[in-house]
């Protein structure tokens, strides 16, 4: 169409982009800054002047200038079980969760490679996105009649499951009420989140009653969140006592079993049976496939109503690829290797009751651990702490060191990781040089 000569003149792209710059800089009040007016701190834009990376490099350098062995990233050359080779050395160990034996059992392994051959090595999409193999549902239906629920969904990492579970089924009108011990992707669950958390004193329920009372109706949702078996100190929560609760204040209740699936009960069935409770009295079960189970990856089981929504809403599941077919075919192998073969649990529980025994005989302080085989020595000291772990080295024993912030300077400690494949013998051997290095130091 003709213009008339009347017509004001057609702008530019450019001074188009111009105006639009400067009608947003006039509505928010922006004014360009020379170069020389931009005083901003290196920390602020640069990872090596951060003053987080500042303190963990003073940490690190300390450690060197003592000459002391840095024990973090070790390299295993080997199938991590109850022995490794590290650094050329071959080591008990005592640093890996391979509870019964799971990973490098030949009929785990056969399983993962006949899954790569009929399936490849990725699921390639999202479940809810064609990204599904038959390995999968049965992986998810025998984790639910394991626990006694009606469904089950797994994700990729047992981290992002509590993370994302926790951050897509509570909000800003909720309470989370967690134990102050909890694994910290509960905590990062409990902010994702955004509703208002409050920590309890470890397994004090008394406290958690008290703020149930004073809270629960100012919040709609409410979830109490504990551990099956905690990872660092190896005990276990009054799982009937805090069912009670439970129902007294009309909470959801979640049991985080990373540690407890394998691990407790005759079968190894975890805190349900080792209490022998209704699992219906627990509303969400949580664990991880990478520990009883040799894979890698986490669940979530429970009625089917939380499972349909899952499936369908959680974003660590709807926006993230399924777990990979050697994963799910390795971890499927090992369920069923446990069940049929129930002297794998009946040799932790009988290891780990000989390791603790002993290192209580000995004189060292095992902390709160019961009828688990996750094992702290206590030590007390960050530096004490990283010496035993570098003398247990040099003995040919890795056990693991953790420090501040994974606890509190005053409970520093060296945590051991007992198995089904360990020996009297081997834990025997153990225990006398802990006890030899830790009066020494």
């Amino acid at each position: 169409m003709a213009h008339s000569s009347h017509d004001p003149p057609q702008k530019s792209d450019e001074e188009k982009r111009r105006s639009v710059k400067a009608a947003f800089a006039s509505r928010f009040g922006f004014k360009k800054k020379s170069s020389l007016e931009l005083n901003v701190p290196s920390k602020y834009f640069r990872f090596d002047q951060y003053p987080e990376y500042q303190e963990l490099k003073q940490k690190l350098d300390i450690g060197v200038k003592l000459r002391i062995r840095n024990p973090f990233f070790a390299v295993h050359e080997q199938v991590s079980t109850e022995k490794t080779v590290i650094e050329g050395k071959i080591c008990d160990n005592y640093a890996c969760y391979n509870y019964l034996g799971m990973s490098g059992d030949p009929t785990v392994s056969q399983a993962a490679k006949e899954a790569i051959d009929n399936y490849g090595t990725s699921a390639s999409s999202s479940r809810i996105q064609a990204g599904g193999i038959p390995l999968h549902r049965e992986l998810e239906m025998i984790i639910a009649e394991m626990i006694g629920v009606d469904d089950c969904h797994i994700f990729v990492a047992g981290f992002s499951t509590n993370v994302t579970t926790i951050g897509h089924l509570f909000g800003p009108k909720d309470l989370i009420l967690y134990d102050a011990l909890s694994h910290k992707s509960v905590i990062q669950g409990c902010i994702l989140s955004g509703a208002r958390r409050l920590p309890f004193p470890h397994s004090d329920w008394a406290t958690l009653e008290e703020l149930l009372k004073a809270e629960r109706t100012d919040y709609e949702r409410v979830l109490i969140v504990v551990e099956g078996v905690y990872g660092m100190d190896g005990d276990i929560p009054d799982l009937p006592g805090l069912i009670e609760i439970k129902k007294k204040y009309k909470t959801f209740l979640m049991i985080d079993e990373a540690h407890s699936m394998g691990t407790i009960g005759q079968r190894g069935c975890g805190i349900r049976e080792y209490f022998n409770i209704d699992p219906h009295d627990v509303d969400i079960w949580m664990g991880t496939l990478s520990k009883s189970f040799a894979s890698c990856g986490g669940y979530i089981a429970g009625d089917p109503a939380l499972i349909e929504y899952l499936k369908y809403t959680v974003p660590g599941s709807v926006y993230s690829v399924g777990l990979s077919p050697p994963d799910t075919a390795s971890a499927l192998a090992a369920i069923r290797l446990m069940l049929a073969e129930p002297e794998r649990v009946d040799t932790l529980h009988k290891n780990a009751h000989l390791f603790l025994d002993l290192a209580k005989a000995k004189g060292l302080d095992t902390g709160l651990s019961h009828d688990t085989p996750v094992i702290p020595i206590i030590v007390r000291s960050s530096l004490q702490t990283v010496r035993m772990a570098q003398a247990l080295f040099e003995q040919n024993i890795i056990a693991q060191p953790v420090l501040p912030p994974g606890v509190e300077e005053k409970a520093t400690r060296l945590r051991f990781f007992v198995t089904s494949l360990h020996t009297e013998d081997q834990i025997s051997r153990t225990i006398d040089r802990i006890a030899d290095i830790f009066h020494k130091i």
